[in-house]
C-alpha cells in the first residue's frame, strides 16, 4: 500500500477533513431522535465535545459552564490558571500586546513556577459548582500534580504531550510508568496524543480510559511547520478506530478514541465522528466563546516553550455564547455555532441513531467538497467562503 515518493521508499496517502465528504444514507433519521452521549470510565456524558486545555480557551468559569450544558472543559495544570493568584491580569496582557511581541510575552508570562495550591482551589470551585473536573498535565509532572487533584476531587485526569508513547527513554528524567500510573490511579486516565494504531494499541494496554488521536492540527499549532510531524486526521482517526476495535475483540474492553484538534466548524466535527471517533475535543470554536478566557485570542500549550515554541498566538474573535456555539441557536452562517445541532442533523441525514452507527458512515474521497458550486460565497467572504 502506497506510492512511490522516489526510488525504493514509499509513502501511504493520509486525508483530511477537507479531503473528504459523508454519503448520505438510504434511511434518515429524526435528528431529535439521535443519541450522542458517550463513556469514560463507566459514566455517560449527554454531549461528547470537549474543550481543549489551552488557556484561551478553558478557566473555571468556562469549565463550569460547559459542564452545566453537558460537556466537559479540561483545565491545563500548567498553565497561567495555576501560576497566578489573579490570572485575568496576565491574560489581558497576552491579548494586548502585538503579534510580534506575542510569542516572546507568552514564554516569559509561563516562566513562574506552578503552585500546588492554586492546583488545589481552581478544582475545588470546579466541583463545588457541581459539573466534572477534568485536568491535563504531561508526563513528566503527571503524578505529581495527581497526587493534588485527587485530594481536591477531580473526576477525569489527562496525561498529554505533543508525541506520548510507552516506550519513552530519557537520561534527564524518570520517564512516567503509564501502566503503573493507570492502574493505581482511582480516576479515569485520558491519554495523548499519537497518530498511530500501533501506538494507540499501546496505550490501550497500558490501561488508558481514552486515547486523544491528533499531533499538529489545531488552529494555533505549529508543530507541523516546526517538525514536520502530523497524519491528517481523518486518516489518524480511521487507524485509531481501527485499533480500538481490534483491542475490545481481543479484551472485551471498549476504550473510546478522541479526534483532537483541527475541527473549526460543524462539519469538521461530523467527518471525525464518522472516521470513527467516539469524542472530540474542541479548541479554537471554543476560544470565540463569551466566556472563554482568552478575550478573543487563542494559543497552543506548546507556544510558551521556553526553547522551541510549537504554536502561535491566533486572534479568533469572539462571535458568541458558549451555549450559543455548543448548542445553538447559530447566529453564524459558517457552520460555527450550535455544534450539537450540526452532529445530530447529519447523524439523521445518513440514518444514524447513535455514535457506533455513526462511525458506520460511507466517506468518498472529495477535494472540492469546500469549493464545488461555492463561487459566490467565495467572491463576497461569506458562508464557507469566509
Amino acid at each position: 500500500m502506497g506510492e512511490w515518493v522516489g526510488r525504493g521508499r514509499k509513502a501511504r496517502r493520509a486525508y483530511g477533513f477537507d479531503e473528504i465528504a459523508l454519503v448520505p444514507g438510504r434511511k434518515t433519521v429524526d435528528p431529535n431522535d439521535t443519541d450522542i452521549s458517550w463513556e469514560i470510565g463507566g459514566r455517560r456524558y449527554p454531549v461528547p465535545i470537549i474543550a481543549a486545555a489551552m488557556d484561551g480557551v478553558v478557566d473555571v468559569r468556562f469549565a463550569i459552564e460547559m459542564g452545566r450544558l453537558g460537556g466537559l472543559a479540561i483545565l491545563n495544570l500548567e498553565g497561567v490558571q495555576t501560576r497566578y493568584e489573579n490570572p485575568d491580569e496576565v491574560l489581558e496582557e497576552i491579548a494586548q500586546a502585538t503579534p510580534e511581541k506575542a510569542t516572546e510575552l507568552v514564554q516569559k508570562l509561563y516562566l513562574p513556577p506552578v503552585k500546588e495550591e492554586l492546583i488545589y482551589k481552581r478544582i475545588k470551585a470546579i466541583k463545588d459548582a457541581g459539573v466534572p473536573a477534568v485536568v491535563s498535565a504531561i508526563p513528566q509532572k503527571a503524578e505529581h500534580y495527581a497526587r493534588v487533584a485527587l485530594e481536591a476531587g477531580v473526576d477525569i485526569f489527562v496525561v498529554q504531550a505533543t508525541v506520548v508513547t510507552i516506550f519513552h527513554e530519557s537520561s534527564s528524567y524518570k520517564a512516567l510508568d503509564f501502566h503503573e500510573f493507570c492502574k493505581k490511579m482511582p480516576v479515569p486516565v485520558m491519554v495523548g496524543n499519537c497518530v498511530t494504531h500501533e501506538v494507540t494499541l499501546d496505550l490501550m494496554a497500558a490501561g488508558a480510559a481514552a486515547v486523544m488521536i491528533g499531533i499538529g492540527p489545531g488552529a494555533a499549532c505549529t508543530t507541523r511547520g516546526v517538525l514536520g510531524l502530523g497524519v491528517p486526521q481523518v486518516t489518524a482517526v480511521v487507524d485509531a478506530a481501527w485499533a480500538r476495535d481490534f483491542h475490545y475483540k481481543q479484551t472485551g474492553r471498549y476504550i473510546p478514541v478522541i479526534a483532537d484538534g483541527g475541527m473549526t466548524v460543524g462539519g469538521d466535527v461530523c467527518k471525525a465522528f464518522a472516521a470513527g471517533a467516539d469524542a472530540v475535543i474542541v479548541g479554537s470554536a471554543f476560544a470565540r466563546a463569551v466566556e472563554a478566557p482568552g478575550r478573543g485570542y487563542h494559543w497552543g500549550m506548546a507556544t510558551p516553550h521556553a526553547n522551541l515554541p510549537r504554536g502561535t498566538r491566533i486572534h479568533v474573535g469572539t462571535t458568541g455564547t458558549l451555549e450559543e456555539i455548543l448548542l445553538g441557536p447559530a447566529r453564524l452562517d459558517d457552520g460555527s455555532q450550535n455544534l450539537v445541532g450540526a452532529l445530530r442533523t447529519c447523524m439523521g441525514s445518513v440514518g444514524a441513531k447513535t455514535i457506533r452507527e455513526f462511525q458506520m458512515t460511507e466517506m468518498v474521497i472529495a477535494p472540492a467538497i469546500k469549493s464545488e458550486g461555492k463561487i459566490f460565497q467565495k467572491a463576497q467572504h461569506i458562508g464557507m467562503g469566509k
